[in-house]
């Protein structure tokens, strides 16, 4: 069987500059970035609200991004909100399962917001600490598909002009990674380096759909997917 499946990520609150995009499948999937300042509690509601409105998706999954400083500073607010979007998965450091009856198992899905200190952000933790070694290591040995608001360093992680900065990427997490070796790791972050490589048995997908200054160039990644195989073909 094939599950068909879009990846977003990085839309600091243009998420509707896509919308036309989003061709509807499986899943719909948001490694972080939603909001833009971050502080605000309207610029989450207007993502949410949008984000449980798209249509044709049988499952949407998110999670937050440096930028989505209210999902880490305001508990209380968060889980008000998201009690709003029951539909909606949000994921904190935590997994969650959706039974296939053809092939008799679930698809572990695993998300984390974490990546390394950048400036004064939002869920950020010391390049190369025992704070990130910790949160790594909560990911399941069988997960599928991980989805991390920031890559591995490596993998799609080189800003662009005028920046061109490489292995931007989390140095801990490429550790787990090459452990686990999940099927499929979605990030966004660098924006930069949006796009698609395949390494050692997992695909990596960076779906950032905005540039370097902010302008929607990238369209979301829409792919179907065999879970038995891991094949996949671009749609």
């Amino acid at each position: 069987m094939k599950l068909k499946i879009t990846f977003i990520s990085d839309t600091h609150t243009k998420h509707r500059y896509c919308e036309e995009d989003l061709p509807g499948g499986d899943f719909l999937i948001h490694s972080g970035d939603f909001m833009n300042s971050g502080y605000y509690e309207r610029e989450a509601f207007e993502f949410l609200e949008w984000f449980n409105g798209v249509k044709g998706y049988d499952k949407k999954i998110f999670i937050a991004g440096n930028h989505d400083r209210l999902f880490e500073n305001d508990k209380v607010k968060k889980y008000e909100l998201l009690k709003q979007f029951p539909n909606l998965v949000y994921l904190e450091d935590e997994s969650w399962g959706y039974y296939l009856m053809d092939i008799d198992r679930s698809i572990k899905f695993y998300g984390s917001p974490w990546q390394p200190e950048f400036y004064n952000w939002a869920f950020n933790l010391p390049r190369n600490g025992s704070e990130l070694e910790e949160k790594w290591s909560m990911i399941p040995p069988d997960t599928d598909i991980l989805i991390t608001h920031g890559p591995p360093q490596g993998h799609l992680d080189t800003s662009g002009a005028p920046y061109s900065q490489p292995l931007l990427g989390c140095e801990v997490l490429r550790t787990y990674v090459d452990i686990i070796k999940p099927k499929i790791h979605v990030f966004g972050h660098i924006h930069g380096s949006a796009g698609y490589k395949f390494h050692e048995g997992t695909h990596f997908f960076n779906a950032s759909i905005l540039g370097e200054k902010y302008y929607y160039e990238n369209k979301p990644v829409t792919i179907e997917w065999n879970p038995e195989t891991n094949d996949l073909t671009f749609t």
